[in-house]
């Protein structure tokens, strides 16, 4: 029974870190060995919730137990971690996906608890067609936040790059400018979040703030 139980302790580890290297990949909050580590806790739970009080049990005549006691705590447990890799940055909530990846992670490191393993290797393949194949569709329709801090002589200029941004496509969610003395004379600093189109948010900004004299990019992110 034992040799069961490492099986699936190791197919619960495998899985949760071939997510965790797609995490990894991205360069995101939560890497591959929190996915491992998620999985293999997960796992090791649900079995010592399921078969550890045997030999305690079975010396009670009137006992009785539930054996998703331990498990349904693992569920609530979990969104601790997940809540650390959720960022508010400058508006723009970050690691939401993460974290909806670990949550994942530890149901399917339950799964494998019970030997369920063709259900948890099912899941594993639906997360990632959802972190990748779906990633590669959003790249091309979808729209993201990004915050960017550029700087420049005048307040002309500034109008004109916010202008410029609409006019390609980009909206405008908030902006902040603040003005600085420098030997040179007065320096507009300007930072603001936009949503534009993913595959081309980067690139595109460059080309057009290069478009105007004095505009400096300091920031994006």
């Amino acid at each position: 029974m034992d040799t069961e139980f490492i099986l699936r302790l190791f197919i619960a580890a495998m899985l949760g870190g071939i997510i965790g290297l797609e995490r990894e990949y991205r360069a995101k909050e939560a890497g591959f060995r929190t996915h491992f580590l998620v999985a293999l806790g997960s796992a090791l739970f649900m079995i010592l919730s399921q078969y550890g009080f045997n030999t305690v049990l079975s010396q009670l005549n009137h006992a009785s137990f539930d054996p998703s006691r331990i498990a349904s705590q693992v569920v609530t447990g979990i969104g601790f971690i997940g809540a650390g890799t959720i960022i508010f940055q400058k508006h723009v909530v970050r690691g939401l996906t993460t974290a909806a990846g670990l949550w994942v992670t530890s149901a399917i490191g339950m799964t494998c608890g019970t030997g369920m393993y063709l259900l948890a290797i099912a899941a594993t393949v639906m997360v990632l067609i959802c972190l990748e194949a779906l990633n590669l569709a959003l790249h091309k329709i979808g729209t993201r936040s990004i915050s960017v801090t550029f700087s420049s002589p005048s307040r002309e200029n500034v109008k004109a790059v916010l202008l410029r941004m609409k006019d390609e496509g980009a909206e405008v969610d908030s902006y902040d400018m603040q003005e600085k003395r420098s030997s040179g004379g007065e320096i507009y600093l300007v930072t603001m979040e936009v949503k534009v189109k993913r595959d081309k948010y980067e690139a595109r900004i460059l080309d057009f703030m290069s478009e105007f004299d004095g505009v400096t990019i300091e920031n994006i992110e």
